[in-house]
């Protein structure tokens, strides 16, 4: 799970600091990359200003790190003083990582270069995931992956695993056939079911929170210190970024906007409808079949045709509405900088509910907080499968506070 997981660093000559300890060499070694992977190609000299290692120290990481073929040469820059610069830069091919991305409506299957660029992907959609047809086509996903990547396999690092918790407590909501296949998640065991069928390390993560990981690692958390994460497709979800850190909460589940209550609770009467109910692609979903159309129209462009503007035009004053509140809230109570909001639904349905959001906002008052800015995610549909790719990269080659301690208990 991430919810150990530190973000990012703040890589400023101020606070992106190694250590000459002799008992420091991973972390060193980590910092390293880190600085080339926010600076670009960079001369040993500048890592070591940068980093505040010696020039001894970085020159030992750096001939380390290229032997591993995690960092290659370009070419030399001349027209200097001295002896031209040589710039060290992270090589693609330096390591990989694979996310899978176990959805409601459909199974991603993705590989991440060392620079956290998709190379590979495999995509499968479902009416719901069953159990072991679900496992079989993971198998199979690596299967062609594998084969896809020929030697290059070898120096796949590990895979991301990333699904909503509890799959089985979404049985009443999609009902008939489906209720019968998730009911039965309640006594499996995804990771290691997953786990069985590779001898790579697998990770889990809720999908949310994988989602939030790739914005903050590829997306705005390169400027952006706080903000709150919406993911919308089949049900509406988050994750949080506080002071440039993933929030995991203690159960792994903060940021879970879905649960919010999107109303006030009235003695007598039902209890006022969660955000899931109100702005997740399921309702249009539900809509567009009750009219004859197909559900997966939600994840295409076409779905802003004349044809569907009932359905979306109605789903989105209800979604918008649901999700102004959510961010009002939440910035009352979080302090944030920015609401950046993704999905998988379709790219100019996102667009036009962002527009719809940030228009209902203004029915509401920000008088003592910051008002956040609503932004779109950088990441994209494929953010689930992304933050899944990057955990295995994350846990073995990005700053780590924990390796701190324990290397002062070993």
């Amino acid at each position: 799970m991430l919810a150990d997981t530190p973000a990012e660093p703040d890589l400023s000559p101020r606070r992106m600091r190694g250590s000459n300890h002799n008992g420091m060499r991973q972390f060193n070694e980590r910092i390293v990359l880190q600085a080339i992977r926010h600076h670009g190609a960079i001369p040993k000299a500048d890592l070591a200003r940068l980093t505040q290692l010696s020039s001894q120290t970085v020159a030992i990481i750096v001939g380390r790190l290229l032997d591993d073929g995690l960092l290659i040469k370009q070419e030399p820059v001349r027209g200097k003083v001295g002896q031209p610069s040589v710039p060290l830069s992270l090589n693609p091919e330096g390591a990989f990582g694979v996310g899978i991305q176990v959805g409601r409506r459909n199974l991603e299957l993705l590989v991440a270069d060392f620079c956290g660029q998709p190379i590979q992907r495999l995509e499968f959609h479902h009416p719901y995931p069953d159990p072991d047809q679900l496992l079989n086509t993971i198998a199979e996903g690596l299967a062609t992956l594998e084969q896809r990547m020929g030697p290059l396999w070898a120096r796949t690092v590990g895979v991301g695993l990333t699904a909503p918790l509890s799959l089985h407590q979404w049985a009443d909501l999609m009902g008939g056939d489906a209720a019968l296949a998730l009911a039965r998640w309640e006594h499996i065991d995804l990771q290691a079911a997953v786990q069985a069928l590779t001898p790579l390390p697998v990770a889990f993560a809720k999908d949310t929170t994988a989602a939030c990981v790739a914005e903050l690692i590829q997306g705005h958390g390169r400027t952006l210190r706080s903000f709150l994460y919406i993911y919308v497709g089949t049900f509406v979800g988050g994750g949080l970024v506080l002071a440039g850190h993933i929030m995991g909460g203690e159960r792994g589940n903060a940021g879970a906007i879905g649960s919010l209550p999107v109303g006030l609770a009235t003695p007598g009467t039902p209890a006022p409808p969660q955000l899931l109910q109100q702005a997740s692609g399921w309702q249009l979903e539900q809509a567009l079949i009750a009219a004859g159309h197909d559900a997966l129209q939600v994840h295409r462009d076409s779905i802003m045709d004349a044809a569907y503007a009932p359905h979306t035009q109605a789903w989105l004053a209800q979604a918008s509405r649901a999700l102004a509140m959510t961010v009002a809230s939440a910035a009352a109570l979080l302090d944030l900088d920015a609401v950046v909001m993704d999905g998988s639904l379709g790219a100019p349905l996102m667009a036009a509910l962002k527009d719809a959001t940030r228009e209902a906002l203004q029915q509401y008052r920000f008088d003592g907080m910051h008002q956040p800015e609503l932004l779109s995610g950088r990441v994209g549909a494929h953010a689930r499968a992304m933050g899944g790719a990057l955990l295995p990269l994350h846990s073995q080659f990005f700053p780590d506070k924990d390796i701190f301690l324990k290397q002062d208990h070993a």
